[in-house]
């Protein structure tokens, strides 16, 4: 007697069919799975067993072989439990028709039949869309994130019992469908932009690189803000469209860390302690998974007092900033996972933190301040767009009754910048201004005669890298879309220019 069920396995963010082929012969009694199975799947011999005795059915006295193909695609995951066991039962023939071709199940169980949410559930459903299966079941507790994907049919069900009336006939269960609703995400964050007293160049700076998606690097003595500015960069972001929820809802679903929450409808604010490692920070360990970087996908990657970061974790950043993506290879793959973040970066400009500041000296030394600012190298600093220098709050704005704007005022400034790019970008897979490559630089970004003159001076008295000469005319790009200017002014450009000096100033 011989079956075959349809289920998934995860490599990366990427679903693999595989056929859960099930044969009961004659001969002594034994329960083997072949086709190269990790070990959460070898124990599964022992879950299958007792769910399937546990939910009243009887364990078949034969010769169980199991065979998991293609046999030379490594199979990992404990969402193969449930169709092991459907394959058993279907053998058995206590599921009485043959379980389509067209549906996919995933599931892992638990002792007493209940099937159990399992990780990466919502990327293996879109990656058998893509394979044109028609139906996929799957555990209840998944149904929220799995529920979101149109085009197939997503079956959510709660134990084996259900699972085998289902195939039967004996009851009906509908296809779950989500709704998708983007958050107020300045409703779910307690802060506010309106809290900042005074600092108008950082909160100028701050909503360039947000209406763009630049990466940007407070420097400024400590008390001065720049964490609490940060904390609040999320509150002005635009709300995450369908599709970009749904990219980094798989990236969480992989990490474990939805909760059965459903979509992910809020941008990301990943802040990472200092003492955080490569692997954490860039993604990997045995059986890959995403990292920091690719948890900040679409929103922010906030490094608090950058220079503590060990400097091989600073490093790991470089990559990803350029390409928006992140490439790890093993000994059993290479797997790329996405990584379009905002970094925001904050840092003292020297290990005492009040060089240059007005009200306090300095007691550190020129080798101490050299090898504090030392950690960030020229290419990661070259790869960030903006750059501000932040100064001390006065007494007179902290004493000031004045209302500040607040984030909602700045948030919709930046959605009409970001409207003006997508329709600017539409069908170049293009979203935002910090994406533009050279060709594209060249087609958009064109300035008067008076702003090459300007922009050349700068370049040749700064000693800027054509890296920067492009984050300036980028940032200069986003500066007119705030202003919605069809071209880039003169103006544009030297604002623009001003956020490259820091560079110059302390890393001489």
């Amino acid at each position: 007697m011989l079956s075959k069920i349809k289920t998934c396995v995860l490599y990366g963010l990427e679903g693999y069919g595989v056929d859960v082929e099930t044969d009961l012969s004659g001969g002594l009694p034994s329960f083997s799975i072949v086709g190269l199975p990790d070990i959460s799947i070898k124990e599964s011999k022992e879950r299958v067993r007792s769910a399937l005795k546990n939910s009243g059915y009887s364990f078949p006295v034969s010769r169980i072989t199991v065979n998991l193909a293609p046999a030379n695609l490594k199979k990992e995951g404990s969402q193969i439990d449930l169709p092991i066991a459907i394959g058993i039962l279907s053998a058995n023939k206590v599921i009485e028709k043959n379980v389509d071709e067209g549906t996919c199940i995933i599931g892992e169980l638990s002792l007493d039949g209940k099937i159990n949410a399992v990780d990466g559930a919502l990327p293996m459903v879109i990656s058998m869309l893509s394979n044109n299966f028609k139906r996929i079941i799957i555990p209840e507790d998944n149904k929220e994130e799995c529920g979101s994907v149109n085009g197939i049919d997503v079956i959510p069900v709660e134990s084996i019992r259900d699972l085998v009336n289902y195939f039967n006939g004996y009851i009906d269960i509908e296809p779950y469908i989500a709704s998708y609703a983007p958050s107020q995400s300045i409703e779910i964050f307690q802060e506010d932009f309106s809290e900042i007293k005074g600092q108008p160049a950082m909160k100028r700076a701050v909503e360039i690189a947000a209406a763009g998606m630049h990466n940007i690097l407070l420097l400024g003595s400590p008390g001065s803000g720049k964490t609490m500015i940060a904390r609040r960069i999320p509150t002005i972001l635009p709300d995450l469209t369908f599709e970009e929820s749904l990219e980094v809802t798989k990236i969480y679903s992989i990490s474990g860390m939805l909760n059965n929450k459903g979509l992910i409808r809020q941008r990301p604010f990943r802040s990472p302690h200092h003492t955080s490692s490569r692997v954490s920070m860039a993604g990997g360990g045995s059986k890959p998974s995403p990292g920091e970087v690719s948890l900040a996908h679409y929103g922010v990657l906030f490094l608090d007092e950058i220079p503590e970061f060990p400097k091989n974790v600073i490093e790991v950043l470089r990559q990803p900033m350029e390409d928006g993506n992140i490439s790890i290879s093993r000994a059993n793959g290479s797997f790329t996972f996405p990584a379009k973040f905002m970094m925001v970066a904050s840092m003292n400009p020297c290990p005492c933190g009040y060089l240059g500041d007005p009200s306090h000296e300095c007691s550190c030394s020129q080798s101490q301040i050299d090898r504090y600012l030392g950690k960030i190298s020229g290419p990661l600093l070259n790869r960030i767009d903006i750059q501000i220098e932040v100064s001390p709050v006065k007494y007179e704005d902290l004493n000031n009754e004045r209302t500040e704007e607040s984030s909602r005022e700045i948030k919709e400034r930046i959605v009409e910048a970001r409207k003006i790019q997508q329709e600017r970008y539409r069908g170049i897979g293009i979203i935002t201004n910090s994406e533009l490559s050279s060709r594209y630089i060249t087609k958009f970004c064109k300035i008067n005669r008076e702003s090459q003159i300007l922009l050349k001076d700068a370049f040749e008295r700064l000693g800027l890298s054509a890296r920067a000469y492009n984050k300036i005319l980028k940032v200069a790009r986003t500066i007119a879309d705030l202003e919605k200017a069809d071209n880039i002014e003169t103006g544009h450009i030297a604002e623009a220019i001003q956020y490259r000096s820091l560079d110059r100033k302390y890393w001489r």
